[in-house]
């Protein structure tokens, strides 16, 4: 079999030769991506509004308690995420499972967990930011109507949050995108593990890395216009235009 000769004659080779292999990882890729951030920013969502709940002290003794319980155990796992490397959280859930209580994860479902647990922690941090700067008023307006705490969270407060964190969250999407190229250390088959096993073969480095940076950025730039397409579609016009009714004279 004769060998390409130039670099580019490497990269149409490979390319040719593990297509497959590389649609397969970047299928992967995006799966890790969209459930990760989907399930991350639901646990996001109910940390952050856990973080956020009042304590009444005219509430009964016990759910104070519990509500701080609560708030603890939150800060807690928001502190221990945000404070070690994403890489670490998979090797400590993957082997620690394993070690520790005999359970065997499937490094797919590890990679899920992960990447959960990691966007999770930061978007509670901006839900709680986000509702602590809607207007105090429309908590005490929906109080005054009868509304309960919860009613109001859910349909005055935390629309208004969604809406506001929609440009983060799109953002934590393309992130999310490339962080799973951190999840090879646990043997999850996504498109940086593809690529390094690929380079095991004619251990040509340099233009499969070319090959898969290429990939990322095509994914990336285009998730990240049709996000802003979005965003700009969902914030409406800039210029609103006034009607004016003609009425007849009678």
């Amino acid at each position: 079999m004769e060998f390409p000769t130039t670099f580019f004659g490497w990269v149409f080779f490979l390319v040719q030769r593990y297509y497959k292999d590389f649609l397969r990882g970047l299928g992967v890729t995006l799966e890790l991506a969209v459930i990760g951030t989907v399930l991350g920013c639901i646990l996001g969502f109910i940390v952050g509004m856990i973080r956020s709940l009042p304590i009444d002290k005219g509430s009964s003794k016990p759910w104070q308690f519990f509500v701080r319980v609560l708030q603890i155990i939150a800060a807690v796992y928001v502190e221990v995420i945000r404070a070690t490397p994403l890489m670490v959280q998979a090797m400590v859930l993957y082997y620690g499972t394993m070690s520790i209580w005999g359970i065997d994860i499937w490094s797919f479902h590890a990679g899920i967990m992960v990447m959960s647990v990691h966007i999770g922690a930061y978007m509670s941090e901006s839900v709680r930011g986000a509702i602590g700067g809607i207007d105090p008023g429309q908590m005490e307006g929906g109080q005054a109507i009868g509304m309960s705490y919860g009613q109001i969270m859910f349909h005055v407060i935390m629309p208004q949050v969604f809406r506001n964190l929609i440009p983060q969250i799109g953002n934590t999407f393309v992130s999310a995108i490339k962080d799973t190229s951190v999840l090879n250390v646990i043997a999850v088959t996504e498109l940086y593990f593809a690529a390094r096993t690929i380079t095991g073969t004619y251990y040509k480095f340099f233009e499969t890395y070319i090959i898969i940076s290429v990939i990322y950025f095509v994914l990336t730039f285009t998730v990240s216009r049709i996000l802003k397409l979005l965003e700009k579609r969902l914030k409406g016009p800039e210029n609103y235009e006034l009607v004016k009714e003609e009425t007849e004279e009678a």
